[in-house]
């Protein structure tokens, strides 16, 4: 008998009648004489809709309130379908992240797993019950609710799935699996059959949405294997497992995967910094502490004993990093502060760039040509990223995925 964990998205039960459907095809698996545990994410657009009602009353909410109000979303989504389950004549429970056994810090609207004891589903399992589970959430040590950052369902799947030893984890959207890039802007977009955990790693942080980070991360560290579908299909998605389960043979033919784009991106400039050691570590550990994440960053080289330092961050952050770096540029000496929210991220990804040279070159030439202008460069072994302006955004996208020939097998 297998262990099989389901994850459905927000999509995926967005109304009474896609419940329904997802609660067949749970069934169907349990049915097929396995143990099913069914993580599952706020309804539809619950979960911004919550955000916009907080808006309307404060526009810095407590961190531990907003917790308490995001996790309703799950609650709704897990008892309505465990009801759903038990209305076709099968036993279902539904459990809170905090039942299901999922510990976190105390890090509120981005907490991390700690551990998971997962004893009371394996009992729930025991005696024929399709166990539910809300995702996104867990309990710190103060008992309090956490929420675990957006997307962060996926991750309580992968966890349950390494915790519980699942013989498979399946993420089910409103999209077949992973494609060469988002097929609203491509349409030739291409599915992919197979992908690494590091190119997914690298498509997740750079904009692809599509899974969260953290959960690929955990998938890697245990080895589980996951299976992107859609809940509207039964057909084959894409399977996010590591570099040898695809065969090096076949990542050395491919040179790119996949190209992605993140519009969700603010740049930020301090123009004319003393050119003295340690102001990259005071900008750089001030805005740590505020817990923002900084994605790209540039130094320009030194004139005249100034420099300029260039970064870029989630929207999400931009009030918390505009305070700072204004403080930041009095106490450093900068001459100003600059602030774009009309950017954009693109990048290539593929595991094949380890083999092959002249990736990023031909990502500059292909821009250059289409007279898209790059305003800051990164690197990794297996990504290439430009910022550009938010305008080029879809134009780069199509020309970069046919000038790497993503749209043929």
């Amino acid at each position: 008998m297998a262990l099989i964990v389901m994850k459905f998205g927000g999509s995926s039960v967005a109304d009474s009648d896609k419940m329904k459907h997802v609660a067949n095809k749970i069934i169907a698996r349990k049915k097929g004489g396995n143990k099913v545990v069914v993580v599952v994410s706020a309804p539809g657009d619950t979960t911004d809709d919550l955000i916009t009602k907080c808006e309307e009353i404060t526009a810095e909410p407590n961190p531990r309130e907003m917790d308490m109000l995001l996790a309703t979303g799950e609650q709704m989504s897990i008892s309505l379908l465990a009801m759903a389950i038990q209305a076709m004549g099968h036993k279902a429970v539904s459990l809170t992240g905090f039942q299901a056994g999922i510990a976190t810090n105390d890090e509120y609207t981005r907490a991390r797993v700690q551990k998971i004891n997962p004893k009371k589903i394996f009992s729930l399992l025991d005696k024929g019950n399709i166990v539910v589970v809300a995702g996104f959430q867990g309990m710190n040590k103060a008992g309090d609710i956490t929420t675990l950052g957006r997307g962060g369902s996926d991750l309580t799947a992968v966890a349950l799935a390494a915790q519980m030893k699942a013989n498979v984890c399946e993420i089910y959207s409103d999209v077949e699996g992973i494609f060469t890039t988002d097929p609203r802007v491509v349409k030739d977009a291409r599915k992919i059959d197979l992908i690494s955990y590091e190119e997914m790693l690298e498509m997740a942080g750079s904009g692809a949405q599509v899974m969260q980070t953290r959960s690929i991360e955990v998938a890697k560290n245990y080895g589980i294997e996951i299976h992107a579908r859609s809940t509207f299909s039964d057909k084959e998605g894409t399977y996010i497992v590591s570099e040898e389960k695809i065969g090096r043979k076949k990542m050395e033919n491919l040179m790119v995967s996949a190209v992605t784009f993140d519009k969700n991106q603010v740049k930020f400039s301090l123009i004319d910094l003393p050119d003295i050691p340690g102001m990259a570590a005071k900008i750089f550990s001030s805005i740590a502490k505020l817990g923002i994440n900084v994605d790209m960053i540039i130094q320009s080289a030194a004139w005249d004993k100034k420099n300029d330092i260039s970064f870029t961050v989630s929207k999400s952050d931009m009030k918390k990093t505009q305070q700072k770096v204004d403080e930041l540029a009095k106490e450093l000496g900068a001459q100003k502060v600059t602030c774009d929210e009309h950017v954009a991220k693109v990048s290539v990804v593929g595991v094949g760039m380890k083999t092959h040279a002249g990736v990023a070159s031909k990502m500059f030439d292909i821009l250059a040509k289409n007279k898209i202008n790059i305003e800051m460069i990164s690197t990794s072994e297996i990504k290439v990223s430009c910022v550009i302006d938010e305008a080029d955004t879809n134009k780069a996208v199509n020309e970069l995925h046919k000038g790497f020939k993503l749209n043929k097998k």
